[in-house]
């Protein structure tokens, strides 16, 4: 608990430093003291990070899931926005100085003075006519080079966050690999898997997002669909209306869902039950014959270890026949290394985002073997999407959605 609430205050000193220094240089830095635009952005200041904090905790905290889309929106987007301004702003730090520096000299070279040219006044001279007052003063060069600055920072961040929200409302991509799997059939060559992760139905990205999903999956005509956890963030009771596009996925030898970490802060039981009333069979630390000639398994995600439904390998792949291939399902990549003892050939996950956010791609690999695409342990073949979806900010930067269609080669054929 002591070691929470250290954790806590560091993240709250850290977010609280950062938002004064965004303060200091978009508001305190570029506005009048006391002027219209200096408290508006004050209290910008302060709102957005209270409706974050209000997006971030309502949902556990059982707000109504009205109140949970109304600050859904402002307070994920700001802290997308809170990102990249402040990391242009860090950049802006090294410009400022040079600015300033060409900004002397220009100003330096425009006073240097003439010389002198002799000027005869006649003695008959009209009186002399009262010179004109000057122009304001101009604002001050400092003044000059932090809007330019912040003003750049600004139009940096929003629109990276800008095309980066576009990308996730489009919807995701397809994307198509070739795994080669030395025991599967002749018979399996060409055998397309329609892999999705990370769909993150919440208060943001409903029914319109699951039905893009839905649609893209079926355009590919596969022959089993694959859905590796994290499907929402919520419950049945508000978001089983989001879900019910499910129910329109086609695939010729059916559609398979295993739980992510996200469903069971959601509720996993029900939704397992939901998924299962849609068309879609949860596999739970078990697996079916495919038959094409292969083994399908899945297991429970990781975070059901505290109910006491975590992965359960021996249950899902124990007794096999291991002369036959056997494609795993399992949200997070960290089992790969138990997928390996079991002899699975192909680990199918998702978890990662790919990071979602660069440079949050960093941190991912810090916490995850794979973060995006197809690498190799041992026998044992792993597969990470980046996700369908989003989690927190609809935003993906430098991490583009996907969903994967994983077409299996025989080296048979």
């Amino acid at each position: 608990m002591l070691v929470f609430l250290l954790v806590l205050v560091v993240v709250l000193a850290v977010l609280g430093g950062v938002h004064w220094y965004v303060w200091r240089r978009l508001v305190r830095d570029v506005t009048a003291p006391g002027g219209t635009a200096r408290r508006v952005g004050t209290v910008a200041v302060v709102v957005l990070p209270v409706l974050s904090l209000a997006a971030l905790t309502s949902s556990r905290a059982g707000a109504p899931f009205w109140f949970q889309q109304v600050v859904a929106w402002p307070g994920f987007l700001w802290l997308a926005l809170l990102l990249y301004v402040t990391l242009a702003l860090v950049v802006g730090e090294a410009v400022r100085p040079v600015l300033r520096r060409w900004l002397d000299r220009r100003a330096t070279a425009e006073v240097q003075p003439a010389a002198p040219v002799p000027v005869t006044v006649p003695e008959t001279a009209a009186p002399a006519v009262e010179a004109p007052e000057p122009p304001a003063a101009a604002p001050s060069r400092r003044l000059f080079v932090s809007r330019v600055v912040g003003g750049s920072a600004a139009a940096v961040a929003l629109g990276t966050v800008g095309y980066g929200t576009y990308g996730v409302l489009r919807g995701p991509r397809i994307k198509r690999v070739t795994v080669p799997l030395a025991k599967v059939p002749r018979a399996a060559h060409g055998y397309r898997i329609a892999v999705v992760s990370d769909i993150h139905l919440g208060p943001i990205l409903g029914r319109a997002h699951s039905q893009r999903i839905v649609d893209a999956i079926n355009s590919t005509q596969p022959d089993l669909i694959a859905i590796v956890g994290d499907l929402v963030d919520g419950t049945v009771e508000n978001l089983g209306s989001a879900a019910e596009p499910l129910a329109r996925l086609r695939a010729r030898h059916g559609s398979f869902f295993v739980t992510g970490n996200h469903e069971y802060f959601s509720g996993a039981d029900a939704w397992v039950d939901h998924v299962r009333e849609l068309g879609l069979r949860p596999l739970r630390n078990e697996r079916v014959e495919i038959a094409a000639g292969f083994d399908l398994a899945g297991v429970d995600d990781i975070a059901g270890e505290g109910e006491g439904q975590g992965p359960d390998f021996a249950r899902a792949l124990g007794d096999r026949d291991r002369a036959r291939a056997a494609v795993l399902l399992a949200h997070q990549p960290v089992v790969i290394h138990d997928a390996v003892r079991h002899g699975v050939d192909l680990q199918l996950s998702g978890h990662t985002h790919g990071g979602q956010l660069w440079p949050g791609n960093y941190l991912a690999e810090l916490a995850n073997p794979t973060v995006a695409g197809l690498e190799r342990y041992g026998d044992t073949q792993l597969y990470v999407s980046r996700g369908a979806g989003a989690w927190g900010p609809p935003v993906r930067v430098g991490a583009p959605s996907d969903i994967t269609l994983v077409e299996l080669a025989s080296k048979q054929a």
